[in-house]
């Protein structure tokens, strides 16, 4: 499902216009991504929590060459889905099986 698929989905669920579908959605994207660039936690019990989760510096290989090189540290963004979202998930693929 791409953002059009989605959008179109959530207007007929909610009986509302794509229009006012894609604002919302789009709005609800931003402040996550914001909100979790800023450093900050977002948990939407359920469903799950998306936060920064930071790497440590590591070694690594140039796949290239084969030669040992340091990864630097890094953050990035993640995503941990909540209890109701896994359990959907794997009733679903039970009934997919």
């Amino acid at each position: 499902m791409n953002k059009g698929e989605l959008v179109k989905a959530v207007a007929e669920r909610a009986k509302i216009t794509l229009k006012d579908a894609d604002t919302v959605i789009s709005a609800i994207f931003e402040q996550i991504q914001e909100t979790v660039a800023s450093g900050e936690k977002i948990t939407l019990v359920g469903f799950g929590t998306f936060e920064v989760r930071a790497r440590a510096e590591r070694e690594g290989r140039n796949p290239k060459s084969g030669e040992k090189m340091v990864i630097p540290a890094t953050v990035a963004p993640a995503f941990s889905a909540g209890k109701n979202f896994k359990e959907a998930v794997v009733a679903n693929g039970k009934k997919n099986s």
